[in-house]
């Protein structure tokens, strides 16, 4: 028999990934939506069809065998999966698609499986761009036969390609993704100084910028582009939101000093999104790192020529 699937939390990462799972996941059954606003849960419920809306957590558990979720950060995580097990989960696969700490990550799979439900943790790589279009990468890992029943929804539906570490503990997914996400964030704070120090020394920023679409297609250039544009600091709602990117850099030194070392970039970029916050407030993106580069540069936060 077809596992009815259930999905719990619509940022932006969620929206696309359920998108995707109707259109490429071949499901027998309406895919079962629950988001903590109702009325975002029956809008994408109508956009993409196929789908139905739950009343509550607990109604959704109860009507899906495959649960997964994206949710943003660690306490939410930790609530919403004890308010899964107020309900019975016995044999049913949970899938936390989340970026957390990897003891949140231990602490809720203790939770789940101490219920009699089965967990696997997934959080994914990309941006909602890639979220819409079903190009994430899933890093995968938990009990194999348990990791082999979600597989059929990652590539080919919501992702291009999966970092598998099937038979391992789910918490080597969440430090993968940690330690994965410091390089977007050293990414975004190397081209603040760059085009910086672009700017200030008279090279140009679009000269730089040529550069990096010439030798780094992809990330680089799409948050090249961001900055130049000024798209970091007129976007009504963030992609990577500034509380987000900092808590993932919070994570990052703390797996850092459990290990014996410093992430020093970790502890740059913190800094530069600790002025975003304060300029920016929640609207903050992390591609605003460039304009606390600016500010911290002798210019003005934001790029108004663009």
């Amino acid at each position: 028999m077809a596992p009815q699937l259930g999905w719990i939390g619509l940022g932006n990462m969620g929206r696309g990934m359920c998108k995707n799972i109707v259109d490429k996941g071949k499901l027998e059954k309406p895919l079962v939506i629950f988001n903590r606003t109702i009325s975002k849960a029956e809008a994408l419920s109508s956009k993409i069809g196929h789908s139905t809306v739950a009343s509550s957590i607990t109604d959704l558990v109860s009507k899906s065998d495959i649960i997964l979720y994206c949710l943003g950060e660690d306490p939410s995580v930790l609530e919403n999966v004890d308010k899964m097990l107020e309900t019975s989960v016995e044999g049913k696969i949970f899938v936390d698609c989340s970026t957390i700490h990897p003891d949140t990550t231990k602490e809720e799979n203790d939770k789940i499986t101490k219920a009699g439900g089965l967990f696997v943790a997934m959080p994914v790589f990309g941006a909602p761009a890639m979220a819409d279009s079903g190009n994430l990468v899933c890093v995968l890992a938990g009990p194999t036969d348990v990791a082999e029943k979600v597989k059929p929804y990652t590539t080919g539906v919501i992702g291009r390609a999966v970092i598998d570490y099937s038979g391992q503990d789910p918490s080597k997914a969440t430090l993968m993704k940690i330690i994965g996400n410091t390089f977007i964030l050293s990414m975004v704070t190397t081209l603040s100084e760059g085009h910086t120090i672009a700017e200030k020394s008279g090279l140009g920023t679009d000269e730089l910028h040529k550069f990096i679409e010439a030798m780094f297609p992809g990330p680089f250039t799409a948050y090249s582009q961001r900055m130049l544009t000024g798209d970091y600091y007129k976007r009504d709602e963030p992609l990577f939101a500034v509380d987000l990117a900092r808590k993932d850099a919070r994570h990052a030194k703390k797996v850092a000093s459990d290990s014996g070392m410093r992430m020093r970039i970790a502890e740059l970029g913190d800094e530069y999104l600790a002025s975003v916050k304060e300029e920016m407030g929640e609207k903050g993106d992390i591609a605003a790192i460039y304009g606390a580069k600016r500010q911290e540069s002798g210019l003005p936060f934001k790029n108004e020529s663009s």
